[in-house]
């Protein structure tokens, strides 16, 4: 009897320490599911960080070629205005070289129309120089309007390349320069000055505009004409609506 109940004792210790051990072990599996699981919800999370990264990249390297190209073009325009403006340049110092020369045989041919009338030699060949005087000037004339076009977008240019390569720089103007506002667009935050190019006004200059000695917003110059020019109005610098005949000072 002592036997039957000592195996009895023996087996019902057994059997606890069975059920311990199966607990211990089905913690260690519930433990090692749950570490699996947040293992996979940490890769599918570090999977789609990698993918909104790429994605991100991607834009990042378009935006950077689409910037490379449009600086080279930019580039290559300026060199190609600065390559007219000195074949103007030489053209004009022609053109003033045998106007010069042109002038002196014109007052040659006057010192000698005294003469000529004298023993009624015809003026017909006078008369030749002095238009050719008159065309070669006008020439001349033209050129030099046209050299101070490009040299305006030559100056446009470098100020558009300055830009590009240092966005926050500030071109430089003429002290003091001073405009009115002609046309405002509240909805599309531009515009429109009544001085350009003539008055030295650049691509990407920046101005302030004014009323009755307020300051109303701050401008960045995006396209110039020879006496117009229209700008955008600068992110957190629209302190109080553009109104026509605001008064812009650089």
């Amino acid at each position: 009897m002592l036997i039957r109940i000592s195996l009895i004792v023996v087996i019902v210790a057994g059997l606890g320490i069975a059920g311990l051990n199966f607990a211990k072990v089905q913690k260690q599996i519930t433990d090692l599911v749950a570490d699996r699981d947040h293992e996979k919800q940490v890769k599918v999370e570090t999977q789609n960080k990698l993918t909104a990264t790429n994605k991100v990249l991607v834009k990042v390297s378009k935006e950077l070629a689409e910037t490379k190209d449009l600086l080279a073009t930019t580039t290559k325009e300026r060199d190609d205005a600065v390559a007219q403006a000195e074949d103007l340049t030489k053209k004009n110092t022609t053109l003033a070289e045998n106007l010069k020369k042109t002038q002196q045989e014109r007052d040659a041919a006057k010192d000698q129309l005294a003469a000529w009338d004298a023993v009624g030699v015809p003026i017909q060949k006078i008369k030749a120089t002095l238009a050719s005087i008159k065309q070669i000037a006008a020439d001349r004339d033209a050129i030099a309007a046209e050299n101070k076009l490009l040299l305006g977008r030559i100056n446009n240019l470098q100020a558009r390349l300055a830009d590009y390569e240092d966005p926050g720089r500030e071109p430089e103007m003429p002290v003091g320069l001073r405009g009115k506002v002609l046309v405002a667009d509240p909805k599309f935050n531009f515009v429109v000055l009544d001085i350009g190019s003539d008055q030295k006004v650049v691509e990407a200059g920046r101005f302030l505009v004014s009323r009755n000695g307020k300051l109303i917003a701050k401008l960045k110059v995006k396209s110039v004409q020879p006496n117009r020019s229209i700008a955008n109005v600068m992110p957190g610098w629209n302190l109080s609506e553009i109104m026509e005949g605001d008064q812009v000072i650089y």
